[in-house]
């Protein structure tokens, strides 16, 4: 069955597996003791911690090893804030950050600080110039992912790097996701990563702190991992963790595959679109990671859309609001502004056969098509049909069409209690009943309609007019453009 989330969790690197059975039998002992298995214990941490920090690019004793990538983030957010508290309290981050800095930011705010989020563009990317612009003497910490994890959109951390450090802040960098492909670039002051996404075992993650850098760790301390991550290091798995990082980029055929998968997601980028009617490739097209892309399905259930790509034997993640446990969108999707609904991330491991690749592609038309008839889409070009019973109303009542508006009253759209894609759908069936400049109202209560809405219109030529509060939920209207 091809798994294709390596972005989540990629499968076990065979020198892991490897270093961690070696390692169980001679690295079990506390390496905080004198006798000989503790002596042990303490020359594979340190030749783990060495070979770590080569490939991170930083000192061996600038780098220690958390309990996890998350660990590392918080433990870093919190520490380097910490020791800049009487400069500043202002957190920058973008928008599209993995949840571990959101929560490390929110738990920043809730103790008194600040926080201002860098907005991207549609393809998830920062500019620099606008963290610059944001960048102020009370700014005490930047962070900014080096890829994203969603949509593999690769971030201009060297530049703002610079910036930061000519402003005198400190920028931290998750490189959980682009660790595995090479070293950060830039002069950045902390970095924090994940043993899991490159193969190593789960329960390993890498917090840098480069020397000049003010730290301030937070919580209780004991005298492990220099005061930075206390508790009993789990030698095996930080071994087998360094040991697969560092085959990655000593093997001669790293730069291959790199360049191998990235062909593969590019005959993905250019196909889905050509298959699949309705198709958004979302991220950067150009700056992004080789092994990722990401595509939203118009008209169909993320997690029905999952579940028959499992079915058929294929390992997908998704961002759509119907695949959470929260109903609501991603934060990554809504702040680029692109389509959620039938969202899925296609992240291939090292060794992806081709010929899973083109299966993949021709399973996929299959199981949307299949979704969305479910779903009672009409066939594509259909889209001028009525709208069924349940959709589109008669004309809105006094008081619906938007002030200053043109054209008729237009149609009344009820999609109350209905998850997305059901209110897209009966957009799509109702706008052709209205004249060209003719309005249809969608009211909806899901919270995925806010950003799915405007994303249809986008990919529709339709204008998006607004929202407006409702009795119920919200209203959303449309102009009818063509």
């Amino acid at each position: 069955m091809p798994y294709f989330d390596a972005a989540s969790a990629a499968p076990l690197h065979p020198v892991a597996r490897e270093a961690l059975l070696a390692s169980l039998d001679e690295g079990w002992a506390d390496p905080a003791r004198l006798y000989r298995e503790g002596r042990r214990g303490r020359l594979l941490l340190d030749a783990a911690r060495e070979a770590a920090a080569e490939a991170v690019g930083c000192r061996p004793d600038e780098l220690v090893f958390t309990p996890s990538g998350t660990q590392a983030v918080h433990r870093g957010v919190s520490g380097a804030l910490a020791a800049r508290r009487r400069v500043g309290r202002r957190l920058l981050h973008s928008a599209v950050e993995h949840s571990s800095v959101l929560h490390a930011a929110e738990v920043h705010e809730a103790a008194g600080g600040s926080r201002a989020e860098l907005a991207v563009d549609r393809t998830g990317r920062v500019a620099a110039g606008d963290v610059a612009a944001a960048l102020g003497p009370d700014t005490a910490l930047v962070c900014l992912q080096s890829a994203n994890h969603e949509v593999g959109t690769e971030q201009p951390v060297e530049e703002v790097a610079a910036l930061c450090r000519e402003a005198g802040v400190p920028l931290l960098v998750d490189a959980a996701q682009s660790l595995p492909w090479g070293p950060v670039p830039g002069d950045w002051s902390l970095l924090t990563a994940s043993a899991h996404k490159w193969g190593g075992p789960p329960g390993v993650g890498l917090l840098a702190v480069r020397k000049g850098t003010r730290f301030a760790p937070q919580g209780p301390r004991d005298e492990r991992e220099s005061g930075r991550s206390p508790g009993f290091e789990n030698i095996p798995a930080v071994v087998a963790a360094a040991a697969s990082l560092r085959a990655l980029r000593a093997g001669p055929e790293t730069a291959g595959e790199a360049a191998r998968l990235r062909r593969l997601v590019d005959r993905i980028r250019t196909r889905v679109p050509e298959l699949v009617p309705d198709v958004e490739v979302v991220g950067d097209p150009v700056h992004r990671l080789p092994h990722l892309v990401t595509f939203s399905c118009l008209y169909v259930d993320g997690e029905a859309l999952l579940h028959e790509l499992d079915r058929a034997g294929f390992s997908v993640s998704s961002g759509s609001s119907c695949t959470s446990s929260t109903l609501t969108p991603s934060h990554v999707l809504r702040a680029m502004g692109v389509l959620s609904e039938g969202n899925v991330r296609v992240s291939l491991p090292y060794g992806t056969d081709e010929a899973d690749v083109e299966r993949f592609l021709e399973v996929l038309p299959q199981v949307v098509r299949a979704v969305r008839e479910r779903l009672g889409v009409p066939a594509a070009g259909r889209e001028t049909v009525a709208a069924t019973a349940g959709g589109a109303s008669e004309e809105a009542p006094a008081g619906e069409e938007p002030a200053g508006s043109a054209g008729p009253a237009g149609l009344v759209v009820d999609s109350l209690g209905k998850r997305c894609p059901l209110p897209v759908i009966e957009l799509a069936k109702a706008i052709h009943d209205v004249p060209v400049g003719g309005t249809v109202t969608v009211l909806s209560d899901d919270e995925a309609a806010r950003q799915d809405i405007p994303a249809w219109c986008t990919m529709r030529d339709q204008e998006y007019v607004g929202e407006r509060p409702a009795e119920r939920g919200a209203a959303y209207v449309v102009r009818r453009r063509a």
